[in-house]
């Protein structure tokens, strides 16, 4: 099981469907995954339930965060890593946090298990990401974990009818 402190990142159930079907389909979100109309119940099942287990063969893997509180679990958001390059021992990262609980540090666990994931049990060279520019806390957020602004995408992507410029940040295994 991929955990620390009181964080678990594992594997979408059928049972996730309800709290992916809400995460998924949050306009907010859409810009930075390109989504142009909301995901179907049956095409998030499908996904569940048909998803490569082989990340180096699906090129993706997504991971449902729980934060366990008193006994319960509560899911918080998603972590995934996408454009896996066997080849080149990269991947990308991107994370996900329901509103309510962001600011308490839980993205910051579940990206240090991920980190730790990826560079140890997959044997990547090097993780990605994409942040917008004014997107301060999610700089903040990787800078602490060691990414590096490496290049920048002006006007790169357009959301409420503006351009927005977007960092490349990445962190390469020491």
């Amino acid at each position: 099981m991929l955990n620390k402190a009181n964080i678990v990142l594992r594997a979408p159930e059928p049972h996730d469907v309800d709290f992916l079907f809400q995460l998924e389909n949050d306009p907010q979100f859409w810009h930075l995954s390109n989504t142009t109309v909301p995901f179907s119940r049956f095409d998030l099942e499908q996904y569940i339930l048909l998803a490569d287990r082989d990340v180096f063969k699906a090129k993706q893997a997504r991971f449902i965060i729980e934060l366990i509180e008193s006994n319960h679990k509560n899911l918080i958001g998603a972590i995934d890593l996408f454009d896996i390059e066997p080849k080149h021992q990269r991947a990308g990262i991107g994370i996900m946090i329901i509103e309510e609980r962001r600011g308490f540090g839980f993205a910051g666990t579940a990206l240090d298990i991920l980190i730790d994931y990826s560079f140890s049990h997959l044997a990547l060279h090097q993780l990605f990401c994409n942040v917008e520019k004014d997107n301060i806390k999610s700089l903040k957020l990787f800078k602490e974990k060691g990414f590096v602004v490496s290049g920048e995408r002006k006007e790169w992507n357009r959301r409420n009818n503006k351009w927005v410029d977007e960092l490349f940040l990445q962190l390469i295994k020491q």
